[in-house]
């Protein structure tokens, strides 16, 4: 018997649990020699994603980042760029 690939959103599914994993692990305080190994998990992970032409560069990066911002919040420049926006409606009310 012949067992079946995973399809490809299969695997980003997983990649996407991976991150959320070891982001949120990194939130709770985890021991950092866990927390390395975890990071070295998914960096291998998404390394041979990215060798085997599964995935390109910018689908893993758009995944990272989607993780990133659900764990911890947008990036300080998307806050700066929001903060300066609701500034200026201040000021010009």
């Amino acid at each position: 018997m012949q067992k079946k690939s995973p399809s490809k959103a299969q695997v980003l599914r997983d990649l996407e649990t991976m991150l959320q994993d070891v982001l949120t692990a990194a939130e709770s305080g985890r021991s950092y020699p866990r927390m390395a190994r975890a990071h070295g998990y998914v960096d291998g992970f998404m390394r041979g994603l990215l060798d085997a032409g599964f995935v390109s560069k910018e689908e893993l990066l758009s995944i990272v980042a989607r993780q990133r911002t659900a764990a911890a919040g947008p990036a300080t420049d998307a806050l700066r760029d929001e903060l300066h926006a609701t500034a200026e409606r201040i000021v010009a009310a």
